[in-house]
């Protein structure tokens, strides 16, 4: 059976009734994942907030507007601080290509559609405009802000689970904080996270790092500008298999090493095997490829037929509906 999914982009400087209704509409769903395991696994509010302030304090201002919109409550509140949420996994496979001239952060995002969000939102809550695929109403998954610096998230395949933050929330801290790669990889090696995440970040500048963060050892970031699932050595290997972690990162390198390989011919890539996924039985298939200039402030999201082109300058509102199957992936 085909899976739906409705894409959304919204702009909204300052939050508001928008992203309050964006939180009516999807917080039923959420609040049953955060529910999951049972309430007392959560942390309380009070340890939410005070990760928060310690860690990144620059954000509580932003946390607490949020959180009113949202109605107040404890358990919204608790989930909104992105700390210790249960554990999720993703599959995901994402480069960059960085020359003199421009630098380009591309990716897919392999997930099961009907636990995605959808909404691509433009914001203006600090000091950088930020338009960014967003996870749990708040979190980014790949965005980029109006300083030049975009951020792009993977799983990092491995079982490993401990005390931090959720990737999304820490790429939203980046983007709203952040200007340059060696500001972004200070905040990776410091900011603990729950799980393994492969995050990689690219700036105007043509800088790039990948960071390979987990809540069990040191951050490990390097020059590298591919990422997928696996942290260095495969560790769990069913999903690694499942994934095709390997095959796809080898095909990766091999573009980004070819000095031959344009923009066009890295972007082509990620519309077919093996970086475009169809496992969508499994929860494994490829929802959308974003891919992010931070030269120019554009952004573009591509399904099967159909490419979203956006930017900081430029950010129509509109509502496209993606269907997912058995068959191949359909938008409309």
């Amino acid at each position: 059976m085909d899976k739906m999914l409705d894409f959304r982009t919204v702009h909204e400087a300052t939050a508001g009734p928008r992203w309050q209704a964006l939180f009516a509409h999807h917080w039923p769903a959420y609040e049953q994942w955060y529910l999951s395991e049972g309430e007392r696994e959560r942390p309380g509010y009070l340890a939410c907030y005070n990760a928060l302030r310690r860690h990144m304090p620059e954000l509580l201002e932003t946390y607490r507007a949020l959180c009113d919109l949202a109605g107040g409550g404890d358990l919204a509140a608790r989930f909104l601080s992105l700390y210790q949420p249960p554990p999720y996994i993703t599959g995901c496979s994402q480069a960059v290509l960085a020359s003199p001239e421009s630098t380009v952060l591309a990716r897919n995002y392999d997930y099961p559609p009907e636990l995605c969000e959808g909404t691509i939102l433009y914001t203006h809550w600090n000091a950088r405009r930020v338009i960014a695929m967003t996870d749990c109403l708040w979190g980014v998954l790949d965005g980029m802000n109006d300083s030049g610096l975009a951020v792009s998230l993977a799983f990092g395949g491995r079982k490993a689970v401990g005390q931090g933050f959720g990737a999304p929330i820490i790429l939203r801290y980046l983007l709203e904080f952040c200007d340059s790669v060696p500001e972004a990889a200070e905040v990776l090696a410091r900011i603990p996270t729950h799980m393994a995440y492969n995050i990689t970040v690219a700036d105007a500048a043509g800088r790039y790092v990948t960071a390979m963060i987990a809540p069990d050892r040191r951050a490990s970031i390097r020059r590298v500008p591919v990422a997928t699932n696996h942290q260095k050595k495969i560790e769990w290997y069913a999903h690694a298999l499942a994934s095709e972690t390997l095959i796809r990162e080898r095909q990766l390198s091999i573009l980004v090493d070819d000095e031959a390989t344009t923009e066009e011919r890295l972007i082509a890539a990620f519309s077919s095997p093996p970086l475009f996924r169809h496992d969508y039985r499994r929860g494994l298939g490829t929802v959308y490829t974003a891919v992010y200039r931070p030269v120019s402030g554009r952004a573009q999201f591509h399904w099967p037929g159909l490419t979203l082109d956006l930017g900081f300058d430029h950010f129509p509102e509109e509502r496209i509906t993606v269907r997912y199957g058995v068959r191949g992936l359909h938008s409309g």
